[in-house]
C-alpha cells in the first residue's frame, strides 16, 4: 500500500491538468467556431445546420479526432464540417461568404474574451496572491485565446476546405470561380502537405502572433485605465 501511494505522489499531476485545460480549450474553440458557422447559416435563411442538429454547443456534434489532436498538439486544427446549403441564400455568393467569416470572427471574439478575462484574473492574482485555482484559469483562459487565435488565421487561409477559399471563391469572378473549381477536390491534398511538411507553420505562428499582440493590447486597456 505505501508503495502504491509513493507512485501516486510521483505522478506529474500538474502536467496531466495542463493537458486536460489545453484539450477542454480546444473543444471550446472548435465547438464556437461551427456553431457559429451554422448560424450565421440559419440567419441567412439556411436551416440545413440546424436540422442536422449542429447548432449546439454539444462538442460532440462537431469535433473531428485528428483535427483536434492536432488543434491541442499544433495549436492549429479542424471540426466537421457543417452542412450548408447555398441555394436557400438570397445572395448564394454572399451567403457563402459570410457563412464562412462566422467562423473565424467568432475565434477572434472568444480570444479576445479570454485576454480580457486573463487580465482580471491576473489583477485578483497579484492582490490575493499565489492560488491553484487561478493558475489553472489563467492557464485556461491562455490556451483558449492562443487555439482560437490560431484556428482563426489558420481557415483564413485561401485553401479548400477551409473558410478563406470559400470567401475567395465568393469574391471571385465567375469564370475565375470555375476555374478554380476544378482543382477544388486536390486542396485537402495541397493542406496536408503543408502542414506535415511545416511549410505553413512560420506564417501562421507570425500571424497568430500578430493578432494575439494586438487583442491583448486592447484587451488590456480597462485594466490599464484604473
Amino acid at each position: 500500500m505505501n508503495g502504491f501511494v509513493s507512485w501516486l505522489q510521483q505522478l506529474q499531476f500538474g502536467a496531466l491538468i495542463d493537458m486536460v485545460l489545453l484539450v477542454a480549450a480546444s473543444v471550446l474553440s472548435i465547438t464556437v467556431h461551427e456553431t457559429c458557422h451554422g448560424l450565421a447559416a440559419y440567419k441567412l435563411g439556411d436551416p440545413t445546420a440546424k436540422n442536422a442538429g449542429r447548432l449546439t454547443l454539444n462538442p460532440l456534434r462537431h469535433i473531428d479526432i485528428m483535427g483536434l489532436v492536432l488543434m491541442a498538439v499544433a495549436k492549429f486544427g479542424w471540426a466537421k464540417p457543417v452542412p450548408i446549403d447555398a441555394r436557400y441564400f438570397k445572395d448564394p455568393k454572399k451567403g457563402m461568404a459570410l457563412t464562412a467569416l462566422a467562423g473565424p470572427v467568432s475565434n477572434v471574439l472568444l480570444a479576445f474574451l479570454a485576454l480580457l478575462v486573463r487580465s482580471l484574473l491576473f489583477v485578483l492574482y497579484l492582490r490575493l496572491g499565489e492560488s491553484a485555482i487561478l493558475i489553472y484559469a489563467l492557464d485556461f483562459t491562455a490556451y483558449i485565446a492562443i487555439i482560437s487565435a490560431g484556428l482563426a488565421v489558420f481557415n483564413l487561409f485561401p485553401i479548400p476546405p477551409l473558410d478563406g477559399s470559400k470567401v475567395l471563391f465568393a469574391v471571385l469572378p465567375v469564370n475565375a470561380w470555375l476555374k478554380l473549381m476544378r482543382y477544388e477536390r486536390y486542396g485537402m491534398l495541397v493542406l496536408a502537405v503543408l502542414l506535415l511538411t511545416g511549410l505553413l507553420d512560420a506564417p501562421l505562428s507570425f500571424l497568430r502572433g500578430g493578432l494575439l499582440s494586438a487583442l491583448e493590447f486592447v484587451a488590456s486597456l480597462p485594466l490599464r485605465l484604473l
